[in-house]
C-alpha cells in the first residue's frame, strides 16, 4: 500500500511539472498566435525619421525564435511595421539596444538597454512610445527578447537617416 502511496505522490507531481512545462510553450500557439495588430503612426510626415531596420532570424536552426519585418524609428517613437512577425513565446519585450550588431543573449544582457514594454502581438504593426531624455543616437538596434528565459528573439540593426 505503502508504496503505492509513493508512486501515485511522484506520478502526481511528474505529472503536475510537464503538464506545467507543456503549458508554457504550448499556451502562445494556442490563444496569441492569431492576434495581428494594426496600430497606426499618427500623422507620420509629420514625425522625423531617425532610422530604419529589418528584423533578422539570428539563429536558423532555432525554428522556434524567428523574427522578420521592418522596423522604423521616429524621434519619440518606434514602430514595428505591417510586415513584423516573430514565432510565439511567453513575455517578449521591445528593447533598444546601444550595440548595433546583436547576434547573441550577452549582446543584450551586457549592455544599458531601454525596455520600450511588452510585445503586444506576434504579427502585424505596432508602435512603442520612447521615453523622454533617451539619446536614439547612443542605440544601434532594436530588439525583441524573451524575459521569461533571457532569449534573443529577433534583432534589427538600424541604418541612420543622413
Amino acid at each position: 500500500m505503502r508504496k503505492f502511496v509513493y508512486t501515485f505522490l511522484v506520478g502526481g507531481l511528474l505529472g503536475g511539472f510537464g503538464g506545467f512545462v507543456l503549458g508554457i510553450f504550448v499556451y502562445p500557439y494556442l490563444f496569441l498566435a492569431d492576434i495581428v495588430a494594426s496600430e497606426q503612426v499618427d500623422r507620420p510626415e509629420s514625425r522625423d525619421l531617425v532610422a530604419t531596420g529589418s528584423f533578422i532570424h539570428v539563429n536558423p536552426s532555432d525554428p522556434i525564435h524567428y523574427g522578420k519585418g521592418e522596423v522604423k524609428v521616429y524621434a519619440d517613437l518606434v514602430h514595428l511595421e505591417p510586415s513584423f512577425e516573430v514565432g510565439p513565446g511567453p513575455k517578449y519585450h521591445v528593447y533598444l539596444v546601444p550595440k548595433p550588431e546583436v547576434r547573441t543573449a550577452a549582446d543584450v544582457t551586457q549592455t544599458m538597454f531601454v525596455d520600450l514594454g511588452r510585445l503586444r502581438a506576434f504579427k502585424g504593426s505596432q508602435n512603442y512610445p520612447i521615453p523622454a531624455g533617451v539619446d536614439l543616437a547612443g542605440y544601434g538596434s532594436v530588439v525583441i527578447w524573451c524575459e521569461q528565459f533571457s532569449v534573443l528573439i529577433a534583432p534589427a540593426s538600424l541604418r541612420y537617416a543622413q
